[in-house]
């Protein structure tokens, strides 16, 4: 869904994400790989995770559980579908995405595994056709509304990677390709998707906004990107924080307060567990606040291609903690302390191979 290897080139084609940087640092000059037991088993299986950005697949789960926890359900078998689904779908993208910049690459990162010759072009295309299949597949298996979400989002992801990336349109294929596989799993769980459009708009916004920074990772450009970035964080940060600690009407507390008292239709009432809730929600806004401010704000002062790249794989990361924002936002606090737990892991193989 590269929702962001390439946001930018690269940002994250979901994310997905794209950065342009590597998180774990650049790979050797001439495309050698490291040795064996750093990030795969064999060269190939490197080259592999280097095409896929295996570390990035941390920051998809988090979609369709907060898309879950939007429509006051909890996670069921068609949840772990729709996930399924939209780890097939981003790592879809990736590969279509270096498969459409195996040229670019050829100039700009020739140690990647297309332009170095450790995967073939062909490969790379049979793969993210079969993914993107399979995607799919798993999404028709988790009913018909999820295969509705689902079918927009592949076609987002080819649209993305193959026309639309260097338009101006580019960012908001990005950020509207995050937001339909947060949908995705609402649908996928409880057949509807409106209750889930607020949180879904608000981590499009995100993607959009880093995807617009990893335009520039390549060359550097001008501070206005990053300082954009930086001003929504600071935006969506207040916004999910500002309404918290409110039970989704479909919840049984409300619908008893609603049969007690006519009042309670009129105005949600806080649930019982309210102060526990809005800190949990707090805590976990103000990680994805510090995950993006400090890089946005040096890439603010020195625009440089490393710094900017540098942003990039930040907010690729910061992805995670918003998804636990929203999910704790919607009350739902042990999945958004599943979501949360998904982050140090994500940083931790991003050592060894770039998210980006």
């Amino acid at each position: 869904m590269r929702a962001h290897k390439s946001p930018g080139r690269r940002a994250h084609t979901a994310e997905g994400t794209t950065a342009g940087g590597r998180a774990g640092g650049p790979a050797p000059a001439d495309g050698t790989p490291p040795p064996r037991g750093q990030a795969g088993r064999s060269p190939r299986g490197r080259a592999w995770a280097e095409l896929l950005r295996l570390p990035a697949l941390f920051s998809v789960p988090g979609d369709a559980l907060a898309g879950t926890a939007a429509t006051g359900a909890a996670p069921t078998a068609r949840t772990l579908l729709a996930i399924g689904s939209s780890l097939c779908l981003y790592e879809a993208g990736m590969a279509l995405n270096d498969w459409a910049d195996r040229d670019v690459d050829a100039v700009e990162r020739p140690q990647r595994p297309l332009p170095s010759g450790r995967i073939r072009p062909a490969a790379a295309l049979t793969a993210a056709c079969a993914l993107t299949g399979a995607g799919l597949a798993l999404a028709a298996g988790a009913g018909r509304p999820a295969l509705a979400v689902a079918a927009p989002l592949a076609a987002t992801v080819w649209a993305y990677d193959l026309r639309l990336k260097h338009t101006p349109a580019g960012p908001l294929a990005m950020g509207a390709a995050r937001g339909l596989d947060l949908l995705l799993g609402a649908a996928a769980t409880t057949g509807r998707t409106r209750r889930a459009l607020p949180s879904a708009a608000l981590l499009g916004t995100h993607t959009l906004a880093v995807t617009t920074v990893s335009r520039q990772e390549a060359r550097g450009g001008s501070p206005l990107a990053p300082l954009a970035a930086l001003a929504t964080t600071a935006l969506l940060t207040r916004r999910v924080t500002r309404s918290r600690g409110e039970l989704p009407a479909e919840q049984p507390d409300a619908a008893a307060h609603v049969l007690r008292s006519p009042l309670a239709a009129r105005s949600p009432r806080p649930a019982p567990n309210a102060q526990p809730t809005a800190h949990l929600t707090t805590a976990l806004a103000a990680a994805y606040t510090a995950t993006t401010a400090r890089p946005y704000f040096h890439a603010v002062l020195n625009p440089s291609p490393p710094l900017t790249q540098r942003a990039v794989g930040a907010g690729i990361r910061a992805t995670i903690p918003l998804q636990a924002t929203l999910t704790a936002r919607s009350g739902s606090t042990a999945t958004a302390l599943l979501i949360a737990a998904l982050a140090p892991l994500g940083a931790r193989y991003a050592r060894t191979v770039s998210v980006t």
